[in-house]
């Protein structure tokens, strides 16, 4: 009964991480729960979020990246076409990736345009789409702050919101003066530098509109402060950082609750995950020629198809099924700026079935499996129980990160499922390996020379890949190292789409190997290579304690990681 007990609680635990990450589900949304302020320096301040967005492109119709605040309307001017500004308050707001008409002073929203324009003709003209937004923003000061004024007084309290792209982070500060402070001083102040009570910003002079200050009052004694709507537009890729940030030590204690949903221009998708989109395509596109030329050669040589085939062809199946599944999943993703979770599990569902099925076909073919032996023996139940355990692991850590909050940023939470998960990747290979060294050696003894042919050429292969592998380790360890706040966002995507393609290509050689003869005897099992599989149980912890210490962060197998 223990074996049954522990699959069901390995069960529970998996759905319990699938309840807790998807919490932050719907989109490329920031939520804030009434969190806290942080002192630095002279000033409190709030992490509000950061992504990597794309500037707007003034000749085309697609929409702008843009946050929405909150500011009184403007004047109606007639700023250039083609780009995102400051729109008049709605009320009711419109719904996310809203399109279309609706009223707003006498003026209309007009459907099938992204652009923001304001005009005079009974009032302000608008054509949006409601993506990057600030959604109910609250910030609530204590009572005992809220008492220290008089109901008649305005502007008792300020939070300002600050927008900067990461370059411009040294423009934060005064540091440019030669002062550690964050928020001005009075010294400051009479040297005409500063405003006190504000964040010291100092203008970057090839773009004087940043980094954006937005300002938000308390009035009398109210406890709470709403921000009003503003769309602000993005006119230079980067990554941009949000946060919320205050100078008066009398409103210690305030809290921000809302939500902002960040958008680039051509969707919801943040700028590390939008090439994700285009690469899952293609290698969707690839699996499919892959599955195409195995099922010809396949049909052709039906009569000789070995127990192996059937696994090989169940690998490339899942291959191209998880590949699709992450494609319309990002796609709808990019498009709605929800994230249905239904669609989410079932990609991630199978990238952790695929993941362990490749480990185990590797594992197999390495034990000689159909060439050397006919049947695993004794060690089935070690295989199928170290897959097993691979899979809750890997599932738990594809949950967490892509049921979780969406930012360009990896959260702390994945480091503790990356352990076991790595723990296990290195008792995998080594596991591989012991037993392709005991393949090639009874191959030998019995002199064998077109199996022990194919086997060197798979194990050259292996080791190749475990030779790029480990380079490529060591750049992402190196990436990560010289770019902690993600200046490189852009070409991120690269290190997760290795894996995968890594994937693909051992999957191709394997494919290349055994593929369907009409004369399978080269490769096939013969009654006097048959001897037991008991030799195989290797004591898989004795190997795996002996060999973490050096490959626990050696992740040779694809390990797809979006963050």
């Amino acid at each position: 009964m223990r074996p049954p007990r522990r699959a069901a609680l390995a069960l529970r635990l998996c759905c319990l991480v699938a309840l807790l990450a998807a919490r932050g589900a719907d989109a490329s949304i920031h939520e804030y729960g009434g969190g806290g302020f942080a002192p630095r320096a002279n000033s409190f301040f709030f992490h509000g979020g950061s992504e990597g967005l794309y500037a707007s492109d003034p000749s085309s119709n697609s929409s702008a990246s843009f946050i929405r605040y909150a500011l009184p309307p403007p004047p109606p001017s007639a700023p250039a076409s083609g780009k995102s500004y400051l729109l008049g308050s709605l009320s009711p707001p419109p719904p996310l990736g809203f399109c279309g008409s609706r009223t707003l002073r006498g003026g209309y929203l007009g459907p099938g345009s992204d652009a923001i324009h304001h005009g005079d003709n009974n009032g302000l003209m608008a054509w949006a789409c409601f993506s990057f937004r600030f959604d109910s923003v609250v910030f609530r000061r204590t009572p005992e702050a809220a008492s220290r004024h008089d109901d008649m007084q305005q502007k008792t309290g300020l939070v300002e919101a600050i927008i900067v792209e990461i370059q411009d982070r040294d423009k934060i500060g005064g540091s440019y003066l030669h002062s550690d402070a964050i928020c001005c001083t009075p010294e400051l102040d009479k040297e005409k530098y500063c405003k006190v009570g504000e964040v010291i910003i100092r203008p970057n002079p090839d773009n004087p509109d940043w980094p954006k200050r937005i300002q938000t009052f308390f009035e009398g004694k109210h406890e709470e402060a709403p921000m009003l709507t503003q769309t602000v537009s993005i006119n230079k890729t980067g990554m941009y950082y949000l946060y919320f940030m205050f100078c008066d030590p009398h409103l210690q204690g305030l809290k921000v609750t809302g939500r902002t949903v960040w958008r680039n221009p051509q969707g919801y998708l943040p700028g590390k995950m939008a090439p994700m989109m285009t690469f899952y395509g293609f290698m969707s596109l690839a699996y499919l020629a892959l599955g195409l030329l195995w099922f010809i050669q396949f049909v052709r040589c039906w009569k000789d198809i070995l127990q192996l085939h059937y696994h090989i062809t169940a690998v490339i199946a899942l291959g191209m099924c998880e590949m699709a599944f992450w494609y319309f999943e990002y796609a709808n993703f990019n498009s709605t700026g929800t994230r249905p979770m239904g669609i989410t599990l079932w990609a991630v569902t199978f990238t952790a079935v695929k993941k362990t099925v490749s480990r185990l076909l590797l594992l197999v073919v390495s034990m000689g499996y159909g060439v050397v032996l006919p049947t695993l023996g004794g060690i089935t139940s070690k295989v199928y129980a170290l897959g097993f355990i691979y899979f809750v692991a890997s599932e738990a850590l594809e949950l967490v990160e892509n049921l979780g909050n969406i930012n360009d940023f990896s959260g702390k939470t994945r480091l503790f499922l990356v352990l076991p998960v790595a723990i296990l990747d290195a008792t995998f290979i080594i596991w591989i390996f012991s037993s392709l060294s005991r393949t090639l050696e009874k191959l030998q003894l019995r002199r064998s020379m077109a199996k022990l042919e194919l086997y060197r050429k798979f194990t050259n292969s292996l080791a190749v890949s475990v030779l790029i592998s480990i380079a490529w380790i060591g750049y992402e360890l190196y990436f990560n190292a010289t770019d902690p706040l993600s200046e490189l966002w852009q070409r991120a995507w690269i290190i997760p789409s290795f894996w995968n393609v890594l994937s693909y290509a051992l999957l191709a050689i394997i494919c290349i190997l055994w593929s369907p003869s009409r004369n399978p005897t080269g490769f096939s099992y013969s009654e006097d290579a048959g001897e037991g599989a008991e030799e195989e149980g290797l004591s898989l912890v004795g190997s795996a304690v002996k060999g973490t210490g050096d490959m626990v962060n050696m992740h040779i197998f694809p390990e797809d990681k979006r963050a």
